[in-house]
């Protein structure tokens, strides 16, 4: 493991705590890593061969405070773009102009500001699909999922999961499912027709980000109230069954899976990462 420092940190007040942050999200780009730091509401760019921080670029002044700050971070490879969502919208931290942040990176190295697309609402959650050049996010405020169209930057669909407060998102590319997090389950919508709810599985409380291997057709959530990891395979009609639930620990929350059956779960209270293996 190799430690990449220069990044600069703060503290925030949240829900009455006083709560240190910096960097927060990651994304993969051509030969580069694009990193997001809510502390200075910057975007820095990582050399992913010499793993030297290269320059960042702000969105924000950090003046104006958690809000602005950027929250997703997603590298967009057919229009060589990264999106940017804003605000923390499950800790009650509203986008302050309910839109995506486009930054243009044809040049990988150099990011330059390009548009603001709006949203009419917090973005929370995104996927990528590259296949049918679509950008999937949830809006807090509507509880609506969301399919724009990469080229056009045009809200295309709106659909109703039936989740309330919708989280993370994960794709089945080939098949054409979207699944979303609610705060206790997973709904997976049928994007190819009209997002219609196909499947849901019960998971417990506190979902956040969820995974999905492909290659597995495997869904992974970690509900972080309920302390358990639930691993689900997912059929050729976008059903879910359960295949495994794993007890984690309370609080854990965000999973990746590596595509071979292991996944990584994230402790933020206690300061590691659950490596879960199958048997």
């Amino acid at each position: 493991m190799t430690k990449i420092t220069g990044f600069h940190t703060a503290e925030f007040e949240l829900r009455g705590k006083p709560v240190p942050l910096g960097p927060t999200s990651v994304s993969i780009g051509k030969g580069v890593v694009y990193v997001g730091n809510r502390a200075d509401s910057t975007i820095c760019i990582i050399d992913a061969e010499t793993l030297k921080l290269g320059d960042c670029i702000r969105i924000a002044s950090p003046s104006d405070g958690l809000a602005a700050a950027p929250d997703g971070v997603v590298y967009v490879a057919p229009t060589k773009e990264i999106w940017v969502t804003r605000g923390a919208p499950p800790l009650g931290i509203a986008s302050p102009d309910q839109s995506i942040t486009i930054l243009d990176a044809s040049s990988p190295t150099k990011l330059k500001p390009k548009k603001k697309f709006s949203l009419g609402g917090s973005a929370e959650g995104y996927a990528v699909d590259d296949r049918r050049g679509m950008f999937y996010t949830n809006l807090e405020e509507s509880a609506a999922t969301i399919a724009i169209d990469l080229h056009r930057r045009e809200i295309v669909s709106r659909w109703r999961s039936g989740c309330d407060e919708p989280r993370g998102l994960a794709l089945d590319k080939a098949r054409g499912f979207l699944f979303v997090a609610c705060s206790d389950r997973v709904v997976s919508l049928d994007v190819a027709h009209g997002g219609q709810v196909v499947g849901s599985i019960s998971t417990g409380d506190g979902l956040d980000n969820i995974d999905y291997a492909e290659t597995q057709q495997t869904l992974y959530a970690a509900a972080s109230k309920a302390a358990m990891l639930t691993v689900a395979q997912v059929d050729n009609h976008g059903g879910l069954s359960r295949l495994a639930v794993v007890p984690t620990t309370t609080g854990a929350r965000g999973v990746v899976a590596d595509g071979r059956g292991t996944a990584y779960v994230a402790d933020p209270v206690r300061g590691r990462i659950l490596r879960i293996t199958p048997r």
